[in-house]
């Protein structure tokens, strides 16, 4: 059974995740697919933007609990597969933002724990108003150390905080207003937005894109004055780029580039 679906059109690839019945939580062959789905579409130059979603219920639960118990049968008491699970899903967040597209989280029904951390890891997330947003492993016993990662680089600290330690959902609003989304819409305009905001992406040209994406996360994490160096050596490389002169030439001159 396919788990992962891939459609592509205008220039725009979207990945589907489809195991409904588990609430497409990020299971070891859901890890390897999305992982496998990213690494074919970064070495894809006709792929320009990238949407990510899931089908059923929910966007994404987390990890697979049962396969996670499953875990503790081995010798060590699941030790090691633990370790080299959370390792394998830091390596699918890493590889979302390493990857030259820009990749877009369209979220419904609910996002929790990994799967919170899934929409804080994509660059940016469209849900629908009726969507809720959790870090609740605390809840079961399990503090959610591995998406405190990318939930702490969206939002304030004291929220976030807040959500880890009290399993506290939060719904669309909230989490637009804490910047873990870009915006809520009405669930039957989901996929128009989502759509539009990929498509009006996939018109840009894609090595500045690449060059904006790389350097947008390599430098928030610089000091200023550093930050301020690694860019300036960014926007040169980028000024050298033909189709970058192309753009600027069309600009000034009141027409379309050809790119």
């Amino acid at each position: 059974m396919t788990i992962l679906h891939r459609n592509d059109a205008a220039s725009v690839a979207t990945l589907t995740m489809d195991a409904p019945d588990r609430l497409n939580a990020l299971s070891d062959a859901m890890l390897a697919a999305l992982h496998g789905a990213l690494d074919d579409i970064a070495d894809d130059t006709s792929v320009r933007a990238v949407i990510l979603k899931g089908t059923g219920k929910a966007f994404c639960a987390g990890h697979d609990l049962k396969e996670m118990q499953a875990g503790r049968q081995a010798e060590d008491g699941g030790a090691a597969y633990f370790k080299d699970l959370f390792d394998r899903c830091a390596a699918l967040m890493l590889r979302i933002q390493s990857i030259p597209q820009p990749v877009i989280a369209q979220v419904h029904g609910i996002a929790t724990a990994a799967g919170c951390q899934l929409v804080a890891t994509c660059d940016m997330a469209i849900a629908s108003d009726d969507t809720r947003f959790g870090v609740n492993g605390v809840n079961i016993g399990l503090f959610c150390s591995t998406p405190m990662v990318a939930l702490t680089r969206n939002i304030h600290r004291k929220a976030a905080f807040e959500m880890l330690t009290t399993g506290r959902f939060v719904n669309a609003r909230e989490a637009q207003d804490l910047g873990l989304i870009n915006r809520a819409v009405h669930a039957d305009a989901l996929e128009r937005e989502t759509q539009e905001l990929a498509t009006a992406i996939a018109k840009k040209l894609p090595a500045a894109v690449r060059y904006g994406k790389e350097s947008f996360y390599q430098q928030i994490e610089l000091p200023t004055a550093e930050a301020y160096r690694f860019t300036g050596d960014v926007m040169a490389r980028n000024m050298m780029d033909e189709d970058t002169d192309e753009g600027i030439t069309a600009f000034l001159e009141k027409r379309h580039p050809d790119w």
